[in-house]
């Protein structure tokens, strides 16, 4: 279940869907004509105070400070600024040379710098077409992590593993024992639900953006057995069988906790009963 920060947090998510925000700011993009500048492995975008405030509410990058007080940059990671760019068409990239870079352009810089990226980005828009938020997982060693609704007012629910089927996996992860019981303990010790997501790119390579058509994916979620929650139900069934109980040592003989509960009970009453006389 989705752990709100505070009372009033789940109904502001309500009033305010993430679906809402960003068809604002694709709306909003696309009217001002905004473009990114590309720098290294990020892409930097000049904004308002309004476009600022959407991105903040749409945990679309991330703003940074500046010496320039009457402009704000918003730096993009490649996944976010190529979503904007190619799935929701509302945002251009310039390259270091001065001009705009096409969808097929972006793909093989993007590439060149991240072996990954065409796996990563598949995953990465595969959540954020069902509306969560998908922010970095580098800090709990896994590749994302998603939130229902703006991490000001719930708390994430999944750590997500990016993984490809077949034995060209680039990352490798999770291929012995120890490592997958390794990353669950550290997911439950922050209170979150591995989630793998496994990306097949059905022999279609990756040669431009068009290939993620054909790129099938596979959520998994993978957790701790806890015996609380499978052991026998204590109280028994009420068909005539025999209840299970756990029993307690007392007075040098095996009683049951219910029995030992309604002993207690009784002596409460009875000391009760001493002091009203």
């Amino acid at each position: 279940m989705p752990r709100w920060k505070g009372k009033g947090s789940q109904a502001k998510a309500n009033a305010d869907p993430m679906s809402k925000i960003v068809s604002q700011l694709q709306s909003s993009l696309i009217q001002s004509e905004t473009q990114g500048l590309l720098s290294s492995c990020s892409v930097l975008v000049e904004v308002d105070a309004e476009l600022a405030d959407l991105l903040n509410r749409s945990c679309f990058g991330r703003p940074r400070i500046t010496a320039q007080e009457d402009k704000e940059w918003f730096q993009l990671d490649m996944e976010e600024a190529f979503y904007l760019c190619f799935s929701l068409k509302c945002l251009k990239v310039i390259g270091e040379d001065g001009y705009i870079k096409s969808n097929e352009e972006l793909w093989d810089y993007l590439k060149s710098k991240k072996p990954v990226f065409p796996v990563s980005y598949k995953v990465y828009s595969h959540l954020r077409h069902k509306n969560w938020v998908v922010r970095s997982g580098l800090q709990y060693g896994v590749d994302f992590v998603a939130y229902r609704h703006h991490p000001a007012l719930v708390h994430s629910e999944y750590a997500v593993l990016v993984l490809s089927e077949g034995d060209n996996d680039l990352n490798g992860r999770l291929r012995v024992w120890s490592d997958v019981h390794c990353t669950v303990r550290l997911c439950g010790s922050v209170a979150k639900t591995l989630l793998t997501v496994i990306v097949n790119g059905n022999n279609q390579g990756a040669n431009s953006p068009s290939c993620l058509e054909h790129y099938t994916v596979e959520e998994q979620t993978i957790t701790r057995w806890n015996p609380e929650r499978s052991r026998e139900d204590q109280t028994g069934p009420k068909n005539g069988t025999k209840k299970w109980r756990q029993m307690a040592w007392q007075k040098g003989r095996w009683i049951s906790e219910v029995e030992k509960g309604e002993n207690g009970r009784g002596k409460k009453k009875e000391m009760k009963r001493k002091k009203r006389k």
